[in-house]
């Protein structure tokens, strides 16, 4: 799953539409059918028009909706001549990792004019996650919500809402974003940065030529509403208010929090936020901007835009207000931190704190088996055949963890692990810990350069991880929303500067520490497969910042990685 890890901390712990029908199973609740069909369809945007890769025609794409134990089968259908893969971003995907959807890490790609069935059920989860195209930059305008209910007749933690809203933030680019990466990764310099941000798919009045393209929430007074806020951006952690009214934040990545209120929410690519808005008990004669904006740390080029939705309330019945004298309302516009806030990010974060109550209590592992400090950062790569590149000196930018840029491979690596075909494809000998100690957050070392490999580490079933996450400061320290696929995992600790192994863990919170899918963690090896843990900042990704853990069978049947579907796309 996902989480802001080292966003402004230095470190951090882990522990570890489309046509649907429903078929009902007394035991596992219902096995519910949709079909992806990813198709090229126009879009304006900015007054630019693009043909997009999306799903079903949809921009974003469809809703999946689901309730905790149903089973659900996706089949999806590739009509362009890229290939694509589908991730379901924060599903755990218990012995299914064949459905998780990383292209060349679970599955070979879908070909152009084939297909696959992603076959999972949902396991012990319920609340806010997406899907997301897995491979290359197609995430940009290939995704959509997933709303996980609650099994039937159980209730949330938290009143009823009125209604239910899902919210994504995307990034519009006018170029084709395969394109920008691909001169990007050619050059060795930074990708250019997106035009504009957007709330479902819409820019919003701020920007030019989109005033008619605006996201808007008609409420009506005195009622709670759930919002489901989704950051599928590529590059950009944002920040995120309503003016003039109160959230409260209950859910983050699908799992329960304790409530707390605020004006103003951080949340990463590839996190979930779930918010109550409660609205006032009276038509207030006003509109109310609703935006978001980046939260910047590093030292290059980004998106300094905002992207604006308009909450507006429903006049009262037999009022005189039209939709001329609406727009002559007063306007609000919310107050978002500075764009390097980060004392709000660090205090923002720290609020979050796992619900751990007796029906959803947080098993934070206690003991530790395998203990992992890894070093996240960028980093530099040497310019082929004597070319000079637009990285740093001359060089291309890279990115590691404990100084591997990972190497993708060009069949899967769950394949060639269930298939004990390894040999050529990946070595299990990832560093449990820097091969060179330095001073992560001082004066970086003269030497930027990464080396590079398609290397794993190599979990028996059932171990209890700790993995430190320290940033580094070569080319600038700045925020990685790493993400887990398979795993939700504990952040027990974090903090700035480097990581004291003799003081730090003592400050550690073993109780009730928030449980995400993408940041310093615990996490217990618990689910057979291979399992990819990349940075959530899609450039930072395509340099090289991810790697994979391989979590070996149990002992038992019901611990063991169910065997291929027949229709697993081949490389």
């Amino acid at each position: 799953m996902g989480v802001s890890l080292l966003s402004s901390p230095a470190f951090l712990v882990f522990f570890s539409f489309s046509t649907f029908c429903l078929l009902a199973d007394p035991v596992l609740g219902i096995t519910r059918h949709y079909k992806f069909d990813i198709k090229l369809h126009n879009v304006t945007r900015l007054c630019h028009t693009k043909s997009i890769v999306s799903v079903n025609g949809k921009f974003p794409g469809p809703r999946i909706v689901a309730r905790e134990g149903d089973r659900l089968l996706i089949k999806v259908v590739n009509h362009v001549a890229n290939n694509i893969t589908i991730h379901w971003h924060g599903i755990r995907q218990l012995r299914s990792g064949w459905a998780d959807g990383p292209a060349y890490v679970t599955q070979c790609p879908i070909q152009t004019g084939q297909s696959y069935v992603y076959n999972f059920t949902i396991v012990g989860q319920r609340g806010t996650l997406f899907w997301h195209a897995h491979i290359s930059w197609l995430r940009a305008t290939v995704y959509g919500p997933i709303v996980i209910l609650p099994k039937r007749g159980i209730p949330y933690p938290f009143a009823k809402p009125y209604r239910e809203v899902p919210v994504i933030f995307g990034e519009w680019f006018n170029a084709d974003p395969e394109a920008i990466i691909s001169q990007a990764l050619q050059t060795g310099g930074g990708p250019n940065v997106s035009d504009a941000y957007t709330i479902n798919g819409l820019p919003g009045p701020l920007y030019n030529c989109s005033s008619k393209d605006t996201f808007k929430l008609k409420v009506k007074p005195g009622k709670t509403y759930l919002l489901r806020l989704i950051n599928a951006a590529l590059n950009d952690e944002l920040f995120f208010g309503i003016a003039n009214h109160t959230l409260t934040v209950v859910d983050v990545d699908a799992i329960y929090v304790k409530p707390f209120e605020t004006e103003t929410l951080l949340i990463a690519p590839g996190q979930t936020t779930n918010v109550i808005l409660k609205t006032k008990p009276s038509y207030p004669n006003a509109t109310f901007f609703m935006t978001a904006r980046p939260y910047v740390t590093g030292q290059g080029t980004f998106d300094n835009s905002t992207v604006a939705g308009i909450l507006e309330y429903k006049s009262p019945p037999n009022s005189l207000h039209s939709s001329n004298s609406i727009k002559k309302l007063p306007l609000f516009k919310p107050i978002l931190p500075a764009l390097n806030d980060t004392s709000f990010a660090t205090n923002f974060a720290s609020k979050l704190r796992s619900l751990d109550s007796a029906q959803y209590p947080a098993n934070v592992p206690r003991k530790v088996d395998k203990h992992f400090f890894f070093t996240v950062g960028l980093g530099t790569s040497p310019c082929q055949h004597n070319q000079t590149c637009q990285g740093p000196n001359g060089t291309k930018f890279s990115a590691s963890i404990n100084n591997v840029s990972f190497a993708m491979p060009t069949t899967a690596l769950l394949q060639a692990h269930f298939f004990g075909q390894s040999n050529g494809v990946y070595t299990p000998n990832f560093p449990c810990s820097p091969i060179i100690p330095f001073n992560y957050t001082g004066t970086p070392p003269n030497n930027t350069m990464v080396s590079n490999g398609t290397k794993v580490v190599v979990l028996p079933f059932n171990t209890s991880v700790e993995l430190v996450m320290q940033d580094t400061s070569i080319l600038g320290a700045e925020s990685h929303p790493l993400h887990l696929h398979g795993f939700n995992f504990f952040v027990v600790g974090q903090g700035f500067g480097n990581f004291d192994p003799n003081k730090d863990p003592a400050n550690f919170n073993l109780i009730d520490p928030i449980e995400r899918n993408t940041v310093a963690i615990r996490f217990l090896a618990d689910n057979p497969g291979v399992w990819f843990m990349h940075c959530h900042l899609e450039v930072h990704t395509s340099w090289g910042l991810k790697m994979a853990w391989i979590v070996l069978d149990g002992e038992f049947p019901n611990q063991k990685l169910l065997p291929p579907p027949a229709d697993l796309p081949k490389c």
